[in-house]
């Protein structure tokens, strides 16, 4: 039904949403991975899900790569509205962590677990967030419920629902770079944002995108692009994210279909992209020097 379902909305909206630990030399927790199933490196596979050390993120390999421990508080299914307050608008992480454990264990709503890890953690050099696609899969959800099997109404009431949709999830993210930068944190933010699905025509990405670009550049974050690291990969296979073996096979298996989350050449690409990211912003493209002038 999911796979069919995107198939569907592809003309109107089709992008995609989308724990090794970090070596023993490391200088501690200096770094908070904030956001949803991407940076928890969610599979579809039930049978992974009581274990947490089942899923590796673009969060752990970034943290390797830089020398540094993360601590990744992302949930799968997490909404801006979920991020903020428990009582907020939620896709399916709410659930999904009452049942099965996250990387870090927190009662509270992930923005109130990231302000008083910030607060009681100075040291922290780096924050990483993807957030956003939830907003999107809730309101399909949501006309799912309401119309199906009328696939012409899921389709009018998802596009209808698009512009609301965007405005809430922009002023949710305003709130929580805002609370990021309330705890007196002013190291570096990285907003990394979401892939295509398919090349070349990424308008629903860049669509989805435009909320956490124009209000992270607002607080002074970076934006690694989703899209961008994607792009040449996906190009080589004819421009499908899935044929290109960025994404996921779709669970239960659909022959040559895909689910919408990265595989670890996915993740991997991702990471590279943060930590470029990062390189790019810092004279002489050091990201070492980056983060060590962001040291607490």
């Amino acid at each position: 039904m999911r796979v069919k379902l995107f198939a569907l909305l592809s003309a109107a909206v089709l992008f995609v949403l989308a724990a090794a630990p970090a070596s023993a030399t490391s200088e501690g927790h200096s770094y908070l991975a904030l956001g949803d199933s991407v940076p928890f490196g969610f599979s579809p596979v039930r049978s992974l899900w009581p274990n947490a050390a089942n899923f590796i993120g673009y969060p752990e390999i970034v943290a390797q790569q830089l020398n540094i421990e993360n601590v990744n508080a992302t949930c799968p299914g997490e909404a801006t509205g979920g991020f903020l307050s428990l009582t907020g608008t939620d896709n399916s992480c709410f659930p999904f962590r009452a049942f099965f454990p996250l990387h870090v264990a927190y009662s509270v709503a992930q923005m109130d677990f990231a302000t008083a890890y910030l607060r009681s953690h100075p040291e922290t050099r780096l924050v990483t967030v993807t957030l956003g696609a939830n907003d999107f899969f809730h309101l399909q959800n949501v006309c799912v419920r309401t119309y199906f099997p009328d696939f012409a109404a899921i389709t009018a009431c998802v596009n209808s629902g698009i512009p609301a949709m965007l405005t809430t999830m922009a002023a949710n993210l305003n709130a929580i770079f805002a609370g990021i930068r309330s705890t007196g944190y002013t190291g570096l933010i990285v907003a990394v944002t979401y892939y295509s699905l398919s090349y070349p025509d990424t308008s629903g990405s860049d669509l989805l995108n435009g909320p956490m670009i124009a209000v992270a550049g607002a607080y002074g974050a970076l934006i690694a692009s989703g899209v961008e690291a994607w792009r040449a990969t996906a190009t080589s296979a004819g421009g499908s994210s899935c044929a290109a073996g960025l994404l996921l096979p779709a669970f239960p298996p659909v022959s040559g279909t895909c689910d919408v989350h990265p595989t670890p050449l996915g993740r991997d690409l991702l990471a590279a992209k943060v930590v470029s990211t990062i390189a790019d912003s810092c004279p002489a493209h050091s990201v070492m020097g980056c983060l060590n002038r962001n040291r607490g």
